[in-house]
């Protein structure tokens, strides 16, 4: 019995050491619950390196996809603000989905994304502060009252990079565009990235998926460079338009490719009585290298809102794939402002309703407040270098009675029509320019002096301010959870 009681104990103490083992290497022990810490290293290009670096799980952070990161955002930029004049900083958000409603940047400040990381937007309105309508529109878009803070928000900045490893900001915009068809929303719907009032803007290497609106959206701004965004949205999803410049100066969009359900790019400057007042105009615009994919919208869209003015604006190697129109001006009656010294060079369009859209009874107002005598200015277009194919319509040109649309030259453009194309591919109203070397023939208001006077279309040799800024080469090694 006793020989017996001694291998029972045995045994339980074997027990108890194996549980006791078992518990400190489990992943559930205290000492394995402290997250794990993971170095990682990474560098890009940008207008400025930055001194300091945190991630945002230091602040928080959960990137499970369910947990609310608005706060840890917040904080995490509140925090790094105090470096802005101390070599600047950047909030690292690591591999992980991470759930968040609006939050604001800082000067001075660069968000990095990692590769694997996905910005999710908040689908609870409470996490979307409503502000006040743009002074140059008088009003929402959605609606007549304010509007709801864009996910990625900055005002009265300088120097601020949103970029990444081509990391994700996911607008998830299925539940806005719901609400916005069945007309339940009191304010217009958030942009994704929208800066304002500020100078210095980098926005680079990322994807953005499902926008509830207007993707980016830099205003009253310069010194702007987009490059190398990805921006995929259903064709049918409602004003998901791709780039915005508004009211801006000395911008630079390059090597972009952008599905969407509105304009691919879209250059503004105001609205009516509220743009013209404001008197901010839109300038020194430079784009290349976009591929656009829209079919109920135009790759370049002039308007309609530019009663600020337009002028300036530089577009070269560009790619329209099933597009409704291939550059678009839209405006008014009303609208004021100009449309004037366009380039459009070496574009390539495939499979589209119209190559050149041009129309001055667009009729969307602000308000009925605005003035019938405010005619727009459109002169100076020139479009050169150009092959179409499977294409229903090569141009249509309306201008408006008594102020028609100047100086539209077309030069060496091809256009290969659709099987079942209209019959008349040209139509034109109150237009004045000319042609040369483009088929088919265009309408009479757009004559060709023929192959013994050849015309080529203007488009300027030197560079803009905006390509002179240099990009730097930024390294960076962090260690977080």
């Amino acid at each position: 019995m006793k020989l017996l009681w001694k291998s029972h104990m045995k045994v339980n103490s074997l027990v108890l050491t194996i549980i006791l083992v078992t518990l400190m290497l489990s992943p559930e022990s205290g000492e394995s619950r402290k997250a794990k810490i993971i170095s990682t290293s990474f560098e890009y290009s940008a207008i400025n390196c930055r001194a300091h670096s945190v991630s945002l799980t230091d602040f928080g952070g959960v990137g499970d996809g369910n947990t609310s990161n608005t706060k840890a955002f917040q904080s995490a930029i509140n925090h790094l603000s105090q470096y802005s004049s101390e070599g600047g900083a950047q909030l690292y958000v690591p591999a992980g989905k991470w759930l968040t409603g609006s939050f604001n940047l800082t000067s001075h400040f660069t968000l990095y994304l990692d590769k694997d990381a996905v910005l999710l937007a908040s689908q609870d309105i409470s996490e979307w502060p409503v502000i006040e309508p743009l002074p140059s529109y008088g009003r929402g878009r959605d609606a007549a009252a304010g509007r709801f803070t864009s996910l990625i928000f900055g005002t009265n900045l300088t120097d601020v990079i949103v970029t990444g490893d081509n990391g994700t900001i996911d607008g998830q915009g299925e539940f806005w565009w719901q609400q916005f068809h069945k007309k339940k929303l009191k304010y217009t719907r958030p942009y994704l990235i929208e800066i304002m009032f500020s100078e210095s803007i980098q926005i680079s290497n990322l994807t953005l998926l499902d926008s509830p609106s207007w993707n980016i959206h830099p205003v009253y701004s310069n010194n702007i460079i987009v490059k190398g965004i990805t921006i995929i949205a259903p064709i049918t999803s409602p004003n998901t338009d791709g780039i915005n410049p508004d009211s801006c100066t000395n911008t630079k969009i390059e090597d972009c490719y952008i599905v969407s359900g509105d304009d691919c790019v879209a250059v503004k400057s105001g609205w009516d009585e509220y743009g013209i007042k404001f008197g901010w105009p839109t300038k020194q615009l430079v784009i290349r290298r976009l591929t656009c994919i829209s079919p109920f919208s135009a790759t370049i869209a002039l308007g309609s809102e530019m009663s600020g003015g337009i002028q300036d604006v530089r577009a070269e190697d560009i790619t329209a794939i099933h597009t409704e129109s291939g550059i678009r001006i839209k405006t008014a009656v009303g609208r004021g402002g100009y449309v004037k010294d366009i380039y459009v060079q070496k574009m390539t369009m495939h499979t589209m309703k119209w190559a050149f859209w041009m129309t001055g009874n667009y009729g969307s107002h602000a308000d009925t407040h605005y003035d019938p005598n405010a005619l727009p200015e459109i002169s100076n277009i020139n479009y050169r270098d150009m092959v179409a194919d499977n294409v229903t319509m090569a141009a249509r040109l309306e201008g408006i009675s008594n102020d028609p649309f100047k100086g539209i030259c077309i030069s060496n453009v091809t256009i290969g029509m659709a099987v079942k194309a209209k019959k008349q591919p040209w139509t034109c109203t109150d237009i004045e320019g000319v042609t040369s070397g483009v088929t088919p023939q265009p309408c009479n208001l757009l004559p060709d002096p023929g192959s013994d006077k050849i015309t080529t279309c203007d488009f300027p040799t030197e560079n803009l301010p905006v390509d002179s800024l240099e990009l730097k080469k930024c390294t960076y090694s962090i260690k977080h959870a």
